[in-house]
């Protein structure tokens, strides 16, 4: 017996092995590429991590930090045992993209992991692609479409995580599923919005054949709405789900915001990534960062993808501008276990190169002959006000100007913005100016759903893997009673 199989016995692996976390490939080499940075890790350093699982009697990881909700600490007793196949069925009960979450989620199980309290998490995301990873290798994820069809028909209407998650779990239940998606391939934000570098776009593509084999229908180059009318859709489908995704950025108003040169970084993204698939020859030269002193305005995931872009693409020089603090190292006070903790967290783009700044406020975008050419801003900090909210004010004698020729605006989203169908349907709103549904995502209209951002906000891919899911059942459950009335009425 090695010692690994005496761990997954009870001999407290936690208290034998470290975390081990994946190796990257070289910064110097791999800024010459957009191929994945990540070197997973090998079956036995993963079934050690698995022998850390403590099989906690409350297993935080899987209740509170998925938000798939998947059974983490039975998955890591699999996976130590060499058992795939059964891990792979697991999974799939609850995830039904793990290749996708395992790449591109924060791991959120992991700041729940009992261990945080005195130790590091197990590698449950790198626990997760390998499950899924072999269960491709092995030729055991087989399509298997539904042994019955049943009567009845769903229009999805964009082909994101959300999209293709109510697309997979309708169709297992039996009903027809044909996605529409505006751009010529589908995917959604899994293709055009985040860099190969963190999601290789063949991992999507063998996903998409998967779920055609199983019976789902892709209408691609098509938007809902336009090229198909809403009147077609409704003679033609028993239910319609939107998931068009959070498609408003939000803005910087300020001096000089007309200037070309400035662009919002979903604009950016997805001109590169149309570039490696072969769907534009060229980048539009006023998004391209070559040579050029580029600024990205936001912090989060979206600004460090446009850093990782913009040393590949050979930017002289690139900073990160975050307005809020720098957070801490280690986990305040604020968020303890198992919350989510705001702590300093760096991506793999920020092992490259470029710089960040914290506490920066932009006042202005200087110009040369219309071009941006440079920015003037000022250090901020930040104290409740009266009403105990954070503010900032700006300290005097901070002011800088550096030299931009690309600025790139990646502070979130605003909303799903304007959406024909949903102007056609005269869907209600909530107050953020997304899709009010209810407890089954049902929209105000009936037989129309919405799911993913577009009715939830702008959230994480999981999160909107999870609410497609969530829709799904509400969808699968009106079909069928719109179908048992239908029969009964002859």
């Amino acid at each position: 017996m090695t010692e690994a199989e005496k761990c997954a016995m009870g001999e407290r692996g936690f208290m034998k092995y470290r975390r081990q976390e994946a190796e990257y490939r070289d910064p110097r080499t791999r800024v010459r590429d957009f191929n994945a940075v990540e070197i997973p890790l090998n079956e036995a350093d993963l079934r050690r991590q698995a022998a850390r699982c403590m099989e906690c009697g409350t297993p935080f990881c899987h209740g509170h930090g998925c938000p798939l909700g998947n059974i983490i600490p039975e998955l890591n007793l699999l996976v130590h045992g060499g058992w795939w196949n059964e891990a792979v069925d697991l999974l799939r009960s609850t995830n039904p993209f793990p290749e996708f979450t395992s790449r591109v989620c924060p791991a959120i199980c992991e700041a729940s992991c009992v261990l945080n309290l005195n130790d590091q998490p197990v590698a449950i995301r790198q626990i997760e692609m390998a499950i899924i990873e072999q269960g491709f290798k092995s030729g055991y994820l087989a399509p298997m479409p539904p042994k019955t069809r049943r009567s009845g028909k769903l229009a999805v209407i964009g082909s994101g995580p959300a999209g293709l998650a109510v697309a997979d779990a309708v169709n297992r239940a039996g009903y027809g599923v044909t996605v529409f998606e505006k751009d010529r391939r589908g995917g959604g934000i899994l293709r055009y919005g985040i860099p190969d570098f963190k999601l290789e776009k063949w991992v999507l593509d063998r996903r998409l054949r998967l779920m055609e084999a199983e019976g789902i229908g892709f209408k691609l180059g098509v938007t809902g709405g336009e090229e198909v009318s809403v009147d077609f859709l409704r003679k033609h489908f028993d239910a319609i789900c939107l998931t068009g995704g959070a498609r408003e950025p939000r803005d910087l108003k300020t001096p000089g915001r007309e200037l070309r040169g400035i662009r919002f970084a979903m604009e950016y993204l997805v001109q590169q990534n149309r570039l490696l698939t072969g769907e534009i020859e060229k980048i539009d030269p006023e998004l391209d960062a070559k040579g050029k002193e580029v600024v990205i305005i936001g912090g989060g995931d979206t600004g460090a993808d446009c850093l990782g872009t913009a040393l590949r693409q050979g930017a002289s020089r690139v900073l990160q501008f975050e307005i809020m603090s720098r957070p801490p190292d280690t986990r305040p006070a604020s968020t303890p276990w198992p919350m989510w903790p705001n702590i300093r967290r760096e991506s793999s783009s920020h092992k490259e190169g470029g710089e960040r700044r914290w506490s920066v406020n932009t006042r202005e975008f200087i110009g040369r002959d219309g071009a941006v050419s440079g920015l003037r801003g000022v250090e901020v900090e930040w104290a409740a006000g009266p009403d105990g909210r954070q503010k900032f004010r700006e300290m005097p004698g901070t002011e800088f100007e550096v030299e931009a020729r690309l600025v790139l605006l990646a502070m979130g989203f605003a909303g799903p913005g304007r959406n024909r169908m949903a102007d056609d349907l005269k869907l209600e709103l909530d107050a953020r100016g997304n899709i009010r549904v209810d407890d089954n995502h049902m929209t105000s209209h009936e037989g129309i759903f919405a799911a993913g951002d577009m009715a939830r906000g702008q959230s994480l891919v999981v999160r909107a893997i999870a609410d497609g899911r969530d829709a799904a059942m509400g969808i699968t459950e009106y079909l069928r009673h719109k179908k048992t009335i239908q029969n009964r009425l002859g």
